[in-house]
């Protein structure tokens, strides 16, 4: 697994370093092309601006490993060599908590941010802590990936559904379900992220409970699951071919598996906002980096390569129909749920009831070596 996420991770920054010096370099011959030189001569400017403020960056990233955005560190700083990216991550809620401190004591380190817990950004929009920011592209990016008044604007599409072993895939993927995971094939064969470790898992659940009813998940706790910290390690285990299934989950489950989308089932899509703070040390690189982020070149060589980009006008990756034409998802419905944390923490409190208390430690930070202000340069 992790010599294929370097192998992607080599790949993505290929294709964006070519793609950013074909596009530089373009005649002005056609409508299309001008556009798109138009945004690499917009974030030339920006790069000026960026090392003329002292080329840094500290950008806080919901993930659950770390290293796990390497390909993009490393990209922005092939495509702009003069200023240094620092890409932190970890869990969102946790980064979330960072960031609140060093608001709340003077001491802000992080410039930009990017996660899913999205009430955050509702929150700090109303509490005046967001640049008003519209990166490069914002006109392109679709209306329910940014916010109107331009505070914080989408990167990417997540999406969270079964990872399931190619062999147990019924002959019409779609038709698919969670009660299938209740057949005896499945005992001791599943490995699920806790979900109540991270809310864009619960919601996953809460919409299986809302479907299946709890008595669902006392028969699936009955298939004695193997329970783990984190998405990733999920992915690996269907990938490996140690585990037939995962639920509530995303990631690359290859060779041995797929993530399957029920067409009878709601799974769980949503939007991971960016946004830049107010406060920002280096507002110049976090504008530098948030533009690169929704260009269309990123988008469509590091986003698109995995999931949907948040650009009307960047295709979704092979195999997938665009995220509007699927209709047992809404975009929209994660951020709601995110917004009522009293009904959140009740649902949680209820699903631990199944599951257990979470044990182990931060797959982002696994030594706890990030600290209160990690990404201080």
């Amino acid at each position: 697994m992790k010599h294929r996420n370097k192998l992607i991770g080599a790949a993505i920054i290929t294709a964006l370093t070519l793609t950013a010096v074909a596009t530089t370099a373009m005649a002005d011959t056609t409508a299309h092309r001008h556009t798109t030189a138009s945004e690499q001569d917009q974030l030339q400017a920006l790069y000026k601006a960026a090392k003329a403020e002292g080329g840094k960056v500290t950008v806080y990233i919901g993930g659950d490993a770390p290293g796990q955005w390497n390909s993009l560190s490393q990209a922005f700083e092939q495509q702009f060599p003069d200023v240094k990216p620092h890409l932190v991550t970890d869990l969102s809620k946790y980064h979330d908590a960072r960031i609140d401190n060093q608001l709340a004591t003077g001491h802000l380190v992080a410039d930009a941010t990017i996660l899913q817990t999205s009430q955050d950004f509702d929150r700090w929009k109303k509490d005046g802590d967001l640049l008003k920011y519209k990166p490069v592209g914002w006109d392109k990016v679709f209306a329910n990936a940014k916010d109107k008044d331009g505070y914080f604007t989408g990167v990417f599409y997540g999406a969270f559904s079964y990872l399931v072993n190619n062999k147990e895939i019924p002959a019409k993927a779609g038709d698919f379900k969670g009660t299938d995971l209740l057949k005896p094939e499945y005992k001791n064969k599943l490995v699920l992220t806790y979900p109540n470790d991270d809310d864009a898992v619960l919601f996953g659940y809460q919409q299986i409970v809302d479907k299946y009813g709890w008595n669902y998940l006392a028969k699936l706790v009955a298939q004695n699951p193997k329970l783990i910290r984190g998405v990733p390690g999920s992915a690996a285990g269907v990938a490996g071919g140690d585990y037939l299934a995962s639920i509530a989950v995303g990631g690359d489950a290859r060779p041995n598996g797929t993530q399957v989308f029920s067409s009878t089932e709601r799974f769980n899509s949503w939007t991971q906002r960016g946004a830049i703070f107010k406060q920002a040390p280096h507002k110049a690189g976090a504008k530098l980096f948030m533009s690169w982020m929704n260009s269309q070149n990123t988008q469509k060589n590091a986003i698109a390569t995995w999931t949907w980009s948040v650009r009307k006008d960047v295709a979704p990756p092979t195999g997938l129909q665009p995220l509007a034409s699927y209709k047992n998802t809404d975009p929209k419905a994660f951020a709601k749920f995110m917004s009522n944390r009293s009904e959140v923490e009740r649902f949680r409190s209820q699903v631990e009831l199944y599951f257990g208390q979470v044990k182990g430690v931060d797959p982002g930070d696994p030594d706890g070596s990030l600290g209160r202000t990690p990404g201080t340069f």
